[in-house]
């Protein structure tokens, strides 16, 4: 089994208590002490990391690179408004009208 870090000593039962109380969340006595247990894994894991994350390890949100694939914007004819609701079934006012989503007819 291994040895308790630092990291996991931080977070206690009166931790847990103490941030369910700011979430407004009710605990039960187990509940409190399962996760004061798995939140000082969760920290020791992320002190695991933290040890080898050096300046030569390089930062990536991705294993993979990624990149965009984007055209440039260029200008080019539109369309007027007249002809965008040309052949809407329904307009008003410049505007394309439709039926409410909610249920709600206006």
């Amino acid at each position: 089994m291994p040895e308790p870090s630092a990291a996991s000593s931080e977070i206690t039962a009166e931790t847990v208590q103490h941030l369910a109380g700011l979430a407004r969340i009710a605990l039960t006595d187990s509940e409190v002490s399962s996760l004061t247990s798995e939140l000082g894994s969760i920290l020791t894991s992320i002190a695991k990391v933290s040890e080898v994350a050096t300046p030569e390890v390089p930062a990536t949100s991705h294993p993979i690179p990624l990149s965009n694939v984007t055209r440039p914007d260029e200008v080019s004819d539109v369309l007027t408004q007249e002809q965008a609701l040309m052949n809407a079934p329904d307009a008003a006012e410049g505007m394309f009208r439709v039926s409410s989503i909610l249920g709600e007819e206006q």
